[in-house]
């Protein structure tokens, strides 16, 4: 597997409450996770911080115990909730962290599959041949008003209130993430991003830039897209691809 990813704190905020971990293992195991946090000044940083710690932790203990056969649905989930309580804790404890919590899309890939499993608007995207598709929906009230046809899809991309969001970790002791399998071929890229490239970056300009760039440099690239966009909200890519057998073991 390949990893690569970028973080920017925009053009227009005073700090980057964005976090993102990945790793992937010899035997072709990668995993990722993107948080993008909201809750002031320090609880957004704080919130996001903590959650990717904690699924990092939680998915590479995991992965260790089950020796190469992993429960990928089980596991992801053990991560978000593990993360959501830590994170819930800490703001019912700390006054000046009220409030705060995180989005959070990650995938943990394996037997030619990727599974994943998401919190609010941060999005998972697969791009195979050249074409990008969204494989999460976001948790969000434009996103529910759509749904419930109250909204069109292009109204629904310049809403005053598009950044609501409707679940998030941290935020209650209960948490309801969304999950998701798609299967995966060599060449495939996933992409993981907080809104901060989704709301600046056009699907056609993301599509361009990964079939004409190298793909190290392809998470910088997206991130100055963004930044010419506006870069209104921090800014966070992580892309993994997936490679076939010859090519992962050199």
């Amino acid at each position: 597997m390949k990893l690569v990813g970028a973080t920017d704190i925009g053009l227009q905020r005073n700090e980057n409450q964005d976090s993102y971990r990945a790793g992937h293992r010899s035997d072709g195991t990668a995993w990722g996770v993107v948080c993008d946090g909201m809750g002031g000044a320090k609880g957004g940083r704080m919130a996001s911080s903590l959650a990717c710690a904690v699924m990092e932790r939680v998915v590479e203990a995991g992965l260790e115990r089950q020796s190469g056969a992993p429960q990928p649905p089980a596991l992801l989930s053990g991560a978000l909730e593990q993360a959501n309580r830590v994170v819930y804790e800490k703001a019912c404890e700390t006054p000046d962290l009220e409030g705060m919590g995180t989005t959070a899309v990650c995938v943990l890939v394996c037997g030619g599959m990727a599974y994943y499993a998401h919190v609010g608007d941060s999005r998972l995207y697969l791009c195979r041949n050249g074409r990008l598709h969204q494989l999460t929906k976001d948790h969000s009230m434009v996103q529910e008003l759509v749904e419930q046809g109250r909204l069109t899809e292009e109204e629904a991309e310049n809403h005053p209130r598009k950044n609501l969001i409707t679940r998030a970790i941290g935020v209650g002791e209960e948490l309801q993430p969304d999950f998701g399998a798609k299967e995966v071929s060599p060449r495939d890229i996933l992409l993981l991003c907080s809104d901060g490239l989704s709301n600046c970056v056009q699907v056609g300009e993301i599509e361009h830039i990964l079939a004409h760039m190298s793909f190290f440099d392809t998470a910088q690239a997206l991130v100055m897209q963004a930044l010419r966009g506006g870069g209104h909200d921090n800014i966070t890519v992580l892309l993994i691809q997936i490679e076939g057998a010859e090519e992962s073991n050199g």
